[in-house]
């Protein structure tokens, strides 16, 4: 089924939507505290690339939540004695302080500051760390921007405490949506949607929503090892990425197939269909890619060894009749997708055949999460 986009329809929608979440007058005063949450990363098996203002995807996605690779952040917050409309905040991460990482943050509060006015306010003191290593080609921007954004909405249910639950979380996917495009959805879990498909229940541009159906039980508490091929920085940001995609020959088809590409995986979580599922999550990382390869300027971020490791993955596959396969993000990290049931033989091959293709052999074990969670 195709998803038609009337552009001007689109615009008015999403201005309309938008309004839902303006800060209401807050009905108490709080001059100081302290709020924290823990919210992971995520990896999309049904991938969005190429977005528009403001953050806003060109087509749908849907992605497991992890469970092991998150962002603790904690946000002590205390009341301007002026406010200028300028923004004030420090920012810890791992225990040092990151003038480098302020710029993002101000952009971010930039973009908020309609929707949340407290964020000039108040003196924010934002401490983080993660649970993977930074720069370890793991979406840390993701988890990062989500965990920022909970905390913020747990400051504005102190100063508005009717809010409602799923206010709260709608708020705070569309909010980390307007500092990261997919950490919208690290907000919810297990899987979860950002994009308006016409086959999944208020589904949105605006926020991520939870993939509200049933899935077959092979698809329960599915493994994901992150292999880390490259721990560097990408040589071209998915920012950069992301714009490549206007005027690109194979953008139009591309978004049409995702919409497509989200009909079917609907059906194969739904029915444990896990074949088909393979075919559709390694067709849709290469295509990632091919996306990269085919735009101007191209650039390809795979390496010789992420080939190295889909090839022993397909080896291992036809040999073993097993189900692992693989998926990629915009780098050359591998995330190794695999059943519960397959746990251990799984392992001894990470062990024995893969992890020799991974930087200083560094790989992280990890699963399907359930989203952010209230750090007390």
């Amino acid at each position: 089924m195709k998803l038609i986009r009337n552009k001007y329809l689109c615009v008015k929608y999403i201005d309309l939507m938008t309004e839902d979440f303006k800060e209401p007058i807050p009905s108490l005063q709080v001059a100081q505290g302290s709020v924290a949450w823990q919210t992971p990363s995520n990896i999309a098996l049904v991938k969005y690339w190429g977005k528009r203002d403001p953050q806003l995807p060109e087509n749908p996605s849907i992605s497991f939540t992890l469970k092991n690779c998150h962002t603790n952040t904690k946000v002590d917050f205390v009341k301007r004695t002026i406010t200028d409309g300028e923004f004030s905040f420090d920012i810890i991460f791992e225990g040092e302080k990151k003038e480098a990482f302020k710029p993002k943050i101000q952009k971010f509060f930039e973009r908020i500051q309609e929707y949340v006015p407290f964020v000039s306010e108040y003196h924010f003191t934002i401490t983080s760390d993660n649970s993977f290593p930074h720069s370890s080609g793991i979406a840390s921007s993701a988890s990062g921007m989500s965990a920022l954004s909970m905390c913020l909405m747990s400051i504005e249910k102190q100063l508005n405490p009717e809010i409602s639950e799923t206010y709260f979380y709608r708020k705070a996917s569309f909010l980390a949506r307007l500092g990261s495009g997919s950490a919208c959805r690290s907000v919810k879990g297990n899987l979860v949607v950002w994009g308006a498909h016409p086959e999944i229940a208020e589904s949105s541009d605006l926020y991520g929503v939870p993939f509200s159906e049933e899935i077959a039980p092979i698809f329960e508490n599915y493994q994901d090892t992150i292999l880390l091929v490259d721990k560097g920085e990408k040589q071209v940001s998915s920012t950069v990425g992301h714009q490549l995609m206007h005027g690109h020959p194979y953008a139009a088809s591309r978004f049409s197939q995702a919409v497509e590409n989200i009909s079917k995986i609907k059906t194969f979580l739904k029915s444990g269909a896990i074949k088909e599922f393979i075919a559709l999550v390694e067709s849709e990382a290469l295509t990632l890619h091919a996306m990269m390869m085919t735009s101007q300027p191209y650039f390809i971020l795979m390496k010789p060894n992420t080939l190295e490791i889909i090839n022993k993955i397909w080896a291992y596959r036809a040999e073993n009749d097993s189900n692992i396969c693989f998926t990629l993000d915009a780098g050359a990290n591998v995330h190794l997708l695999y059943p519960e049931n397959e746990k251990e033989k799984v392992h001894s091959f990470i062990e024995t055949e893969l992890s020799i293709h991974c930087q200083n052999n560094h790989f992280i074990h990890d699963e399907l999460g359930y989203g952010a969670k209230e750090m007390k």
